[in-house]
Order: C-alpha cells, then sequence, then structure tokens
C-alpha cells in the first residue's frame, strides 16, 4: 500500500523521469542518499524533481537546505522546482514553494549562518566579508608588519601566501605537508609563514572580517559547539548537496556535522567528473561517502544518458574504465552516430589548419559555429588555433585561462622587450624596474629620471645602478645591454631574458609552472616573426585573437566559435567538440604527472572533454612539438605520444586517420614489360658468364 507522498500528484510529478531518476527523487528512506549522476543523464532535473516532491509531500520548504556551487545553479533549481510544484493541484504546495529560501553556494550560506550566530560564537554582527583582492592585500600589510618585505630576501608574494593559507585551512591540512606537496620553493619559509598567518587572523579579527575561506572555517568550527550543531541539524531536515565531487574537506566535514548520522541527507554527483583539485576539492569526498555512517548509504546511478550518441559514450566509458578506483556505471544511449575519430598530424600548426578547415566545413554542412567548441587542456594550447582563427576572418570566443598577452607574466617580458627597443620608454621601463627586488616605485622613478636626462640612456642606467648597489638591478642593467646591443640574434635573446625572469615569476606567482609554460609559448609565436621591431609592432598594431575573448566583435547576425579550457567546459555541450593535444605531455600534463592521484584527474578531465560532445567528437594528436632553443644550437622538435589514456586495447573504439591525406601520383605506372630502360635486367646479366 502507497503513502499520500507516493500517490497521484507524485506520479504526475516524475511521469517524464526514467526508472532510475524516478528512483532518486521519490527515494523514501530517511538516511543518507548517493546519487552517481553520469555526464548528461539529467541530474539537474533529478535533484530539482526531489526537492519538489518532498514539498509535494507536505515538507516545510524552510527545512530543506539546497547546497550548490554557484548562484546561478542556486536559481536555475529554484525555478524548476517552482515550475514543477506549479503544476500540482494543491495550492498550498504551490504557495509552500515560495519558501523555498535555503538555497544557494556553500559560501552563501556559511555567510547568512554566522550573521544569525555571530554572538553566540564571540563575531560583530556587523562584520564584513573580504573579497580575494581585498584578503590579498591585507595579508600584504601583515607582511609588512612582520618585516617580511625587507629588499635583502624575496619571501613569497601576497599572493602565495594568501593562496598557501587557503589550502591550508579548506583542505584541513597541515601547513608542511601543504608545502611540501604544492608550494616546495616556499618550503623554508615555514616558520616565517606559520608567524605570517597568526598575524594575518589577528588582524581580521582585530578590524571585524572575514575572508572567502573563512565563512566556511567558521561554520565548520561552530558546528563543534553540540547545542548549535543540534540546533541546525533539527531545522534542516533535508540537506541536498549538487557536485559533491567538488567539495573540499572542510565542506565534507560541515555536511557530517549537519548530518552525522546522514538523515536526510543527499548528495548528487560523479567521480568521473572531479577535475577541480587546484581549488581544494577532493574525489575522496565522493568516493568515501558511503561509508561514512553506521550502514551504508544506498546508491541510486543515472546512466543514461541524454547528449551524446553511443559511440561517443562507448568510448568514453573505456576512457574511464581504466580509472583505478571509481564507482562502477557504464553511460547508454538511445543515439547512433559515427565513432570518435583520432586524427594524427604533423604539428601544432598543422592542427590549427585542420581545425579550421574542419569547422568551416561542418558551418557548411549544418552545424553552426555556436554548436561547435575546441577543448584543451591548458589556456596556451590554443594559442596557435587562435592565430590561425584571428587570420581567417573566424570569430571566436574564449572561455578559461588568462587572456595571454594581458596576463602579467607575458606582459612582463613584452614590457622588457619593449624598453630595450625604446630605453626612453617611461611605461615600459617602470614595470620593469618593478620587477626588481628592491626597486619600489620612488626608486624606479629616479631611475627613469636619470635615463631621461642622460645622452645615452643605457649609459645614464649604468650609472645609476652604480649608485643603487643592488645586485640584482645590476643583472637587470647587463641583461638590457645584450638585449640593445642583439647579443644574441632573434628570437633566441627572448630565451635569456626567460631566464632571467623565471626566478622573479616563481617568487611572484602560486602557478608559476603554469606562466612559464605560457613564455614557452610566447618564444614559439616570436619565432614566426622576422625580428623584434616586427614582433612588437604587430603585436601592438595588429594584435592576435590571443589578446582577448574574441577574434573581432562578431557582427549580431553572426556566429561564433567557442574556444574552451576543459574545466571551464564543464557542464556545458555542444554538436561537435575538438579536443586539442592528444599526447602525453598536454594530457597528462607534464606538470601533473608526479602523484598517481594527479594522473588519475587528468584522466578524469579527457573524460570529460569527450562527454561535451553531441554528435561528433575529435582528438587530434599532433606527432611533433617545435622547441625553440638558442640560436647557435638552431631549433629542434620533439615527437609525442598518443596520450596514455586512449592505449592500444582500446584504439577500436575510434575511428584513425591522418592529415592531410597522403597525395596520389595520378601519372600511370608503366609495367616492367613496357619500360623503357630495364635496370633489372642488367644487373641479372652483369653476373653472367659472357657467352
Amino acid at each position: 500500500m502507497r503513502s499520500s507522498a507516493e500517490t497521484g500528484a507524485d506520479f504526475d510529478l516524475c511521469a517524464k523521469l526514467n526508472p532510475q531518476q524516478r528512483a532518486a527523487a521519490l527515494h523514501a528512506h530517511d538516511g543518507p542518499l548517493l546519487i552517481i549522476a553520469g555526464a548528461g543523464s539529467g541530474k539537474t532535473s533529478t535533484l530539482a524533481h526531489r526537492v519538489a516532491h518532498l514539498i509535494a509531500r507536505g515538507d516545510d520548504p524552510r527545512s530543506i537546505l539546497l547546497l550548490t556551487f554557484s548562484r546561478r545553479a542556486a536559481q536555475e533549481m529554484i525555478r524548476r522546482v517552482r515550475q514543477l510544484v506549479a503544476s500540482l493541484p494543491s495550492a498550498r504546495a504551490q504557495s509552500a514553494a515560495a519558501s523555498l529560501t535555503w538555497a544557494g553556494t556553500f559560501h552563501a550560506v556559511g555567510a547568512r549562518l554566522l550573521r544569525e550566530f555571530a554572538e553566540r560564537i564571540g563575531l560583530s554582527p556587523q562584520f564584513t566579508i573580504h573579497d580575494r583582492e581585498d584578503s590579498a592585500d591585507l595579508m600584504n600589510l601583515a607582511r609588512h608588519e612582520q618585516g617580511l618585505s625587507a629588499t635583502n630576501k624575496r619571501f613569497p608574494s601576497k599572493g602565495t601566501c594568501l593562496a598557501i593559507y587557503s589550502r591550508v585551512v579548506n583542505g584541513e591540512d597541515t601547513l608542511d605537508r601543504v608545502l611540501g606537496a604544492l608550494f616546495p620553493w616556499c618550503a623554508n619559509w615555514e616558520h616565517e609563514l606559520r608567524e605570517l598567518f597568526c598575524a594575518y587572523v589577528e588582524a581580521k579579527q582585530k578590524q571585524d572580517v572575514l575572508d572567502y575561506d573563512d565563512l566556511l572555517l567558521y561554520w565548520s568550527e561552530m558546528m563543534r559547539a553540540p547545542e548549535i550543531a543540534a540546533e541546525l541539524g533539527a531545522r534542516f531536515r533535508y540537506v541536498l548537496v549538487d557536485e559533491y565531487q567538488d567539495t573540499n574537506r572542510l565542506q565534507a566535514a560541515v555536511l557530517l556535522a549537519l548530518k552525522p548520522e546522514g538523515r536526510g541527507l543527499t548528495v548528487v554527483g560523479d567521480d568521473a567528473q572531479a577535475i577541480y583539485a587546484f581549488r581544494g576539492a577532493t574525489v575522496r569526498n565522493i568516493l568515501e561517502f558511503p561509508r561514512c555512517f553506521d550502514a551504508p548509504a544506498p546508491q541510486v546511478t543515472l546512466e543514461h544518458n541524454y547528449r551524446s550518441t553511443q559511440p561517443i559514450l562507448d568510448a568514453a566509458n573505456a576512457v574511464i574504465d581504466q580509472a583505478a578506483e571509481r564507482f562502477t556505471k557504464n553511460l547508454f544511449s538511445g543515439r547512433t552516430g559515427a565513432r570518435p575519430l583520432l586524427l594524427m598530424v604533423a604539428d601544432e600548426a598543422m592542427q590549427a589548419r585542420y581545425i579550421v578547415d574542419e569547422v568551416l566545413a561542418q558551418r557548411e554542412a549544418g552545424t553552426a559555429l555556436q554548436a561547435q567548441a575546441v577543448l584543451f587542456r591548458t589556456s596556451h594550447h590554443g594559442l596557435a588555433l587562435e592565430l590561425e582563427l584571428a587570420r581567417r576572418k573566424v570569430p571566436f570566443v574564449k572561455f578559461g585561462g588568462l587572456k595571454f598577452l594581458e596576463s602579467a607574466h607575458v606582459k612582463d617580458l613584452l614590457a622588457c622587450l619593449r624598453w630595450a627597443e625604446n630605453p626612453r620608454d617611461r611605461v615600459a621601463g617602470f614595470r620593469v624596474l618593478l620587477l626588481v627586488p628592491g626597486v619600489g616605485p620612488k626608486i624606479a622613478t629616479r631611475a627613469l629620471d636619470c635615463i631621461a636626462t642622460a645622452e645615452d640612456p643605457q649609459l645614464g642606467l649604468g650609472q645609476f645602478a652604480a649608485t643603487a648597489r643592488n645586485d640584482d638591478f645590476d643583472a637587470m642593467v647587463r641583461l638590457l645591454g645584450d638585449l640593445r646591443r642583439c647579443e644574441t640574434p632573434w628570437p633566441g635573446e627572448l630565451t635569456g631574458l626567460r631566464n632571467w625572469y623565471e626566478p622573479l615569476l616563481t617568487g611572484r606567482y602560486d602557478d608559476a609552472p603554469v606562466r612559464i609554460a605560457d613564455l614557452r609559448a610566447l618564444e614559439s609565436i616570436a619565432a614566426t616573426y622576422p625580428s623584434r621591431e616586427r614582433f612588437l609592432t604587430e603585436l601592438t598594431l595588429d594584435p592576435p585573437g590571443a589578446t582577448s575573448d574574441e577574434a573581432g566583435d562578431p557582427h549580431r547576425d553572426e556566429e561564433y566559435l567557442t574556444l574552451s579550457t576543459i574545466h571551464s567546459a564543464k557542464g556545458r555541450e555542444w554538436r561537435a567538440v575538438y579536443v586539442l593535444n592528444a599526447v602525453d605531455g598536454c594530457m597528462p600534463s607534464d606538470l601533473a604527472t608526479d602523484t598517481p592521484a594527479e594522473i588519475e584527474e587528468e584522466r578524469r578531465l579527457l573524460y570529460v572533454a569527450m562527454t561535451r560532445a553531441k554528435d561528433h567528437l575529435q582528438l587530434v594528436v599532433p606527432q611533433r612539438f617545435y622547441v625553440h632553443q638558442q640560436a647557435a644550437r638552431g631549433d629542434r622538435h620533439v615527437y609525442a605520444d598518443r596520450t596514455r589514456f586512449i592505449p592500444q586495447s582500446i584504439e577500436h573504439f575510434f575511428d584513425q586517420r591522418a592529415w592531410p591525406p597522403a597525395a596520389r601520383d595520378s601519372r600511370k605506372e608503366p609495367s616492367p614489360a613496357s619500360a623503357c630502360f630495364d635496370i633489372a635486367a642488367r644487373m641479372r646479366n652483369k653476373w653472367r658468364a659472357p657467352s
């Protein structure tokens, strides 16, 4: 006999769901529930139906806490729930849906609760919240007051310090482990960093401010008070969490404190799409969720994919099947189509030409530009393609990563080149001078004034260096002198410039390896120009698409192609998807192969990229990558192996071909009988005895 919760209206409410979605939405057990939602399996719809089901059966919407990972996702979820409830005949349920007010991101909900409980936990109710930039500035102030900005040593920058602090807090980890694993170049500063973070926390408390991480940290600490934990656990009878694979340890701790026995706790996610470890997320949260309670949490798996064709899913399933640890699922679809394509090309330039040709061909065949996307592991992997698209006037938008020529580290190197080209360029000179340890705005201004009054700018800079008595300043002067005299032929001088800049970059940014890869990419672009002057002039007058999100402002009635990092593409879909650089060193990134966990996350990145495609999927494999060396040594290239995530054992899930196809000789080959000059016969006769 069915309960009232399962009669009439509920059947109509969930009529369009498949059996697995329906089982998740109508789950009646009061304990924890894990919904493993494969890519394109309708998880948002399932979660919205579950919330609507709870309201329809009479639960108070104010007792439902819905946690998402963006404000937009929370608003979309509320919109869907209200739309579903509006279809019910019960006026009471329709009016109740308006009370679904506890929906938002972890940080937004945390801020509301901390404001409510402020006086009970020793916070001022008037506390303010710092954004990342404000937090970095406050960290810098504490850094200065601790004497860590002295010019006789190069202490980690404010951004790096904040990143270290954030990883320790969100990962519930220790400072020494975070430094050893993620910031090894800062390990010698552990004692000073510990004192800095103490001063930073004290400064926040004196000023009644919280930073972004405090919203979770204080919420978690607040839950250690048994009476508050019991009060909130009773208030929120149901807690539903979207994208659980993207939570960090602090967020998981908050949830388990809210629902220590798991009653009313539903989490939705996909371990195969856990790709945000660089933000502190850990796939362990979802993998270990069933074992967090006295009895294993029940699990519903959504495998019916409504996005992709079956051949695309077969290939994606084969890739993720090799994962060392995962929840078993095999996506299936009722749609047929062609197998994904593994395309071999000679190099990155050929890859770019092929992609543009194929995108335009697909457009002519009826697939609009906006229905196509090119995905890559790291932003700079798409640079050659951006230049080709700009050259051929194909409009595009780019998501993910820094705007290449507008990123600080690239602008630093370009400023060095511009100042070498024109020593009286005060804007470029000021930027370069501020890179030198121990040089601030006042010293930089005096140096530029000295240059301006000198007959020989280089000599004026050298005279100022003699009075400055700074070894780093002297090294910069020598570098500029070499660049001015063109000691190394173009573009080899960029290598020397990068070698000087890399140690400075490492001290300024916590993601230095990624930025260094950008600088190497800049060298490759520079090699396509005949001189430094041409390179700088053309970048200024006619910058390529890499300088902005669009190759040009598309007309209102035109389309545009999407370029995106895989991280930024998560949650999106296109009819045709092209994945660049499906080779080892790019996928997996050579910066993410130190541990098995990193390699597994790289595998999941490829899986996410493949499951963005609806109808057509192509993975492009360049066979050579050109590496620029000093001019004296010339250029060289290295051969790349196809990504290890597509071994020979699963290549039958793909079609394979090379581009461009080998040209055929249309000329008719003469048969041996009609050969006008039979060398074979002459070679045989050469050894025969004379008759």
